[in-house]
């Protein structure tokens, strides 16, 4: 059955793809973004889109005034994680206060159900596998705000009744990611400075470990989520099960690009060293919609893209608040 839905963070990777999957299922979508890490022409044809942050209270509650949402899919945020620590206010302002205006406005319109991508930064280190029963103890701020979501979507449900679901995805690749950002998605990183003849940039010795997941073994699960009650006011890890190091991963990404694997290796920077989450969960309710794409596989398939989109010449993050400690790679940008 079609319903109204808004998707925050319409013009971004994964948001751009939760467009075209609600669509496919005749539901009337509403894109708000506002382009800092999107592109208008990821957008399908068939949004309404409109462009403004999450942060522009009143235009949060016009959005809301003007349209009868039923389901609100919260994907917009600035999810540079190891930036984060430089960031603290933009990171707060954008990922926590943004999500908090959503919710309130869902809160007053009766919305069905709000779902929420969060993050298995909220976990932290020495929780492997990641389970979704795992007290959270995030270590940097882009995790802390996602969790101080995840609690305040469950304090919303029992205060108010707003029914949620929370999605714990990881190290998310595929069509349409940003492979301009210099901050964030390492595969499109290092198919960005392969494509510009540069080697791929490794923090530390490569040896840290990610499972890192196919789009199309994410964002399905996520648009299904509003058709089953089941899975409401739940929460899910979502993605790949076997984990790779950063130096497989750079081997695996020069041969779909059909380059030479040249890394030069920088500074470790304070970071989670492994991180993979377990799946058993959300196999239980969405399984027959996960298709594990392998490494290979999804990589072909992005750089494919990729080799066709041609690489984009990403700017330098401008509002850097911190300096200290600030990865040295990171502060010849803005020097």
């Amino acid at each position: 059955m079609s319903s109204q839905v808004l998707v925050t963070g319409a013009a971004g990777f994964i948001g751009s793809h939760v467009c075209r999957h609600l669509l496919k299922q005749d539901h009337e979508v509403t894109g708000l973004d506002n382009l800092s890490g999107g592109f208008r022409d990821y957008i399908p044809d068939g949004v309404k889109f409109v462009e403004g942050s999450v942060v522009d209270t009143v235009l949060v509650k016009q959005l809301f005034a003007e349209n009868k949402f039923e389901y609100v899919f919260h994907l917009a945020a600035y999810a540079a994680e190891g930036l984060s620590h430089f960031i603290k206010h933009f990171n707060y302002t954008n990922n926590l206060l943004g999500s908090v205006n959503l919710i309130n406005a869902s809160v007053n319109h009766g919305v069905k159900c709000f779902v929420f991508t969060s993050s298995i930064a909220v976990y932290g280190r020495n929780q492997l596998p990641m389970t979704e029963d795992a007290v959270p103890q995030p270590e940097d701020p882009y995790g802390i705000a996602k969790y101080a979501v995840e609690l305040d979507l469950k304090e919303s449900h029992e205060m108010f009744g707003l029914n949620y679901v929370i999605f714990r995805p990881h190290n998310v690749y595929g069509e349409f990611q940003n492979i301009g950002d210099r901050y964030r998605n390492v595969i499109g990183i290092f198919m960005n400075q392969l494509m510009q003849g540069q080697p791929m940039t490794i923090f530390g010795d490569g040896r840290q470990t990610r499972a890192f997941s196919y789009i199309d073994d994410v964002a399905p699960v996520i648009v299904a989520s509003i058709a089953r009650p089941e899975s409401y006011n739940q929460i899910f890890n979502v993605g790949a099960d076997k984990p790779y190091s950063v130096n497989e991963l750079a081997t695996v990404v020069a041969k779909a690009m059909g380059a030479k694997s040249q890394i030069k290796h920088l500074d470790a920077r304070n970071e989670v060293v492994h991180a993979y989450s377990a799946h058993e969960k959300v196999r239980t309710h969405f399984g027959d919609l996960i298709k594990n794409v392998p490494l290979e596989e999804g990589v072909a398939k992005m750089s494919a893209w990729a080799k066709k989109a041609g690489a984009r010449q990403g700017k330098p993050f401008a509002g850097i608040e911190i300096r200290k400690n600030l990865p040295p790679s990171w502060a010849e940008l803005i020097s």
